[in-house]
C-alpha cells in the first residue's frame, strides 16, 4: 500500500524513449519552472547513498539557478504534513496514510529550499493544479509552457503535464531531472509525453540555451 524503498537505476538515455512530435522550444518569456513534490518523505524512498536522486536534485538545482538568472518564476508543490480523510480520500486506498504518518518529513529537501521569490502551492492530488491557482498565475504572468522536475516522473509529473496541455500551456519535462520507481517507469512517462502531449529535454540543453 505505501512506496517501497527505491533501488538505484541509470537515468533514460534520449533513444529510450520516442520522439517529439512537435517542435516546440522553451521560451525563457513564456516559461515558468515546476519543482514537484521534492519533499524529504518522498526523495527518502531512494536512500541516502543514492547516486541517482543526487544527480536529478543537482540537475534541478542548476535548472532553478538557471530560470532565476533569466527571470523565469519557480513554483513547487508540497503536500501538507497532515491530511484528513476527507482531503487525503482515496490516496488512503491506494498509498495508506502516505506523508500524514510522517508530517516531519514535510519539508522540502535540503539543496532545494524554496526563497521568498518562488511559489509553494499545496498539493492535494497527483496534479499540481488540482484544487491550486497554478493556471490563474501562470496566465496572469504571461506564461504558457511549463518545466516539470522532480518526483514521481509517471505518477504526478506525467499527470500535471498531461492537465498543462489540456490547458492550452506546453510541458516539458525534464528526463535527467525527473526520478521515478524504476526505469521502466521512468521511460514510461518520457515515452507518453513525447508521444502525446509535450516535450522532453536534458536539463543541459536548457541551461545552455
Amino acid at each position: 500500500m505505501t512506496i517501497k524503498k527505491i533501488s538505484n537505476y541509470h537515468l533514460p538515455l534520449k533513444q529510450d524513449y520516442a520522439e517529439a512530435k512537435v517542435n516546440w522550444v522553451v521560451d525563457k518569456k513564456r516559461a515558468a519552472l515546476l519543482i514537484h513534490d521534492m519533499q524529504d518523505y518522498f526523495v527518502d524512498f531512494y536512500g541516502h547513498d543514492s547516486s541517482l536522486i543526487e544527480i536529478v536534485i543537482h540537475h534541478i538545482s542548476q535548472l532553478k539557478a538557471w530560470c532565476v538568472q533569466n527571470d523565469i518564476p519557480v513554483y513547487y508543490t508540497a503536500q501538507p504534513a497532515i491530511q484528513d480523510e476527507k482531503d487525503r480520500a482515496l490516496l488512503n486506498d491506494m498509498w495508506g496514510a502516505g506523508l500524514t504518518a510522517f508530517p516531519e518529513k514535510a519539508e522540502i529537501v535540503k539543496a532545494l529550499v524554496p526563497t521568498k521569490h518562488d511559489v509553494v502551492l499545496t498539493k492535494w492530488r497527483y496534479s499540481a493544479y488540482f484544487r491550486s491557482d497554478l493556471k490563474q498565475r501562470l496566465e496572469e504572468q504571461g506564461r504558457d509552457q511549463l518545466i516539470i522536475c522532480g518526483v514521481y516522473a509517471h505518477i504526478g509529473v506525467l499527470q500535471t503535464a498531461a492537465e498543462s496541455f489540456m490547458h492550452g500551456i506546453q510541458p516539458f519535462v525534464v528526463s535527467d531531472a525527473v526520478a521515478d520507481f524504476s526505469l521502466k517507469d521512468h521511460i514510461f512517462a518520457l515515452d507518453y509525453v513525447q508521444r502525446n502531449l509535450g516535450v522532453v529535454n536534458q536539463a543541459h540543453q536548457l541551461i545552455r540555451s
